[in-house]
């Protein structure tokens, strides 16, 4: 063998949340093989890069990245193994091992699962540098134990991975492979695992939430799997995000409707509205459909916070039907809003649509959306003062003024704003029940009433 001794490995995560959590299953996976994780990549003597390649800026970070990372290992001269995984090296392995001779190994999204042997070969006496890329068809299960950070009050549990919708803009399905659930019974039982370790609040993903189940046998409904997750004893909150509007049923609406539990959230990305536009990115839902899913949310629930994402300069996005895309945000009055422009993507339906959009303009496009939405966002959160808010505690705060940072039902980690809470002696994990005393474009500012953390009656 190469080395003998326990391998010391750091593990940098990027892109979306579904990459996050293959990056804590690869730690999990290593760790319990004996190899030690550490915290910084100068403490490592093996690296791994998790990267995104879903838009052209995340492939873009990831490529700096890695190179960063090749220069310093050329440079130092140090015993350093270098692996890039995740997207980019699924869509560009072998160019990716031609172009940077300092990687050691790349490995696509299917070889999750065998982290512990691909790191195994790279210790031999002649290790050889290769790219490893199968069939996009891991799935993980509540086998695989996760590395979470020792004081997360929050984890997210993917119930599914891969697409099988074909958005006509995204490369995902020839990532991630077709759209695979997990049985119930194994969701449930990391949703136990994880209340177990202290987590509070857990955030439900996959590329399509709304599609779970279909691949199944006898066909698993979401919205029973929700109210099983709710029986859970330590589970406090319960979050789903992508929910796909031509998917979103009733029943799953009732649902969350239905119990106190589940975050009256809903994360409804519609892309566009006008028809012609969602046609072309093959949504496989109408203008009409999308308003009606809106009106039967907040006549369910009147209370409920929506965020949307929406893509601006899409091959045909005429001024008159970027017009009504702006229209819409005015009147949907979303809580919450991100604006993507478009990434040609090669090897998707639409990069071989004619485009005219220059990248400036299309910049444009999204600036006056995200403009429009920061005064809707400032209205809405203005509307709160005076109100009190049950926070989950998340960490110490930066702010002046505020010592904790944490988090509103509204608002969910990475893509919402936060709640500030001024001087107070609660610690992460706690629920604090607090009154909201100001509020600006984005984020809330709380004063701890009470402590909420006293045993749950739900």
């Amino acid at each position: 063998m190469k080395n003998n001794s326990p391998r010391k490995l750091h593990i940098i995560s990027l892109g979306c949340s579904k990459n996050l959590i293959d990056s804590e299953v690869m730690g999990g996976l290593a760790a319990a093989s004996g190899m030690t994780l550490v915290e910084r990549p100068d403490q490592a003597d093996m690296i791994i890069v998790n990267t995104c390649g879903f838009i052209q800026p995340a492939k873009e970070e990831a490529l700096e990245i890695i190179l960063t990372l090749a220069r310093e290992k050329k440079q130092s001269g140090r015993d350093l193994q270098l692996i890039v995984a995740g997207c980019l090296a699924q869509r560009y392995g072998k160019e990716l091992l031609r172009e940077i001779p300092e990687v050691d190994l790349l490995i696509g999204t299917g070889e999750v699962g065998r982290i512990v042997e691909h790191l195994r070969k790279l210790n031999t006496e002649k290790p050889r540098r290769r790219a490893v890329l199968s069939k996009p068809d891991f799935l993980m299960t509540a086998r695989h134990k996760r590395i979470l950070s020792a004081d997360t009050a929050t984890a997210y549990l993917k119930i599914s991975d891969g697409c099988s919708n074909r958005c006509a803009y995204c490369a995902i399905p020839s990532i991630r492979g077709k759209a695979r659930s997990r049985k119930p019974e194994d969701i449930l039982l990391e949703a136990r695992n994880l209340a177990e370790g202290g987590v509070k609040e857990i955030i439900l993903i996959g590329q399509d939430t709304t599609a779970y189940g279909r691949d199944l046998k006898n066909r698993p409904m979401l919205s029973r799997l929700l109210s099983d997750l709710t029986s859970i004893s330590g589970i406090r909150r319960l979050r789903l995000l992508y929910a796909h509007p031509a998917h979103l049923t009733t029943d799953i609406l009732e649902t969350i409707a239905g119990h106190d539990k589940i975050c009256r959230y809903i994360d409804l990305p519609v892309q566009h509205i006008d028809d012609a536009i969602l046609t072309a990115m093959n949504r496989k839902v109408s203008s009409q459909k999308i308003h009606e899913i809106l009106a039967r949310i907040r006549g369910m629930m009147p209370d409920a916070a929506l965020r949307t994402s929406l893509i601006v300069g899409f091959p045909g996005e005429t001024q008159k039907r970027f017009g009504r895309l702006l229209d819409f945000v005015g009147e949907a009055q979303f809580d919450h809003l991100g604006v993507f422009t478009y990434s040609r993507e090669e090897g998707t339906a639409a990069a071989k649509f004619p485009s005219r959009i220059s990248e400036k303009e299309k910049e444009r496009r999204r600036d006056i959306i995200m403009s429009e939405q920061a005064d809707i966002s400032h209205k809405i959160n203005r509307t709160f003062i005076g109100s009190v808010q049950d926070v989950l505690i998340e960490d110490k705060s930066d702010r002046g003024g505020y010592a904790l940072v944490g988090r509103c039902r509204r608002q969910a980690p990475e893509i919402d704003g936060v709640t500030y809470i001024r001087e107070s002696s609660a610690k992460i994990g706690d629920i604090v029940s607090c009154a909201i005393i100001d509020a600006d474009h984005y984020d809330l500012f709380g004063q701890i009433l009470f402590d909420k953390n006293a045993p749950s009656k739900l």
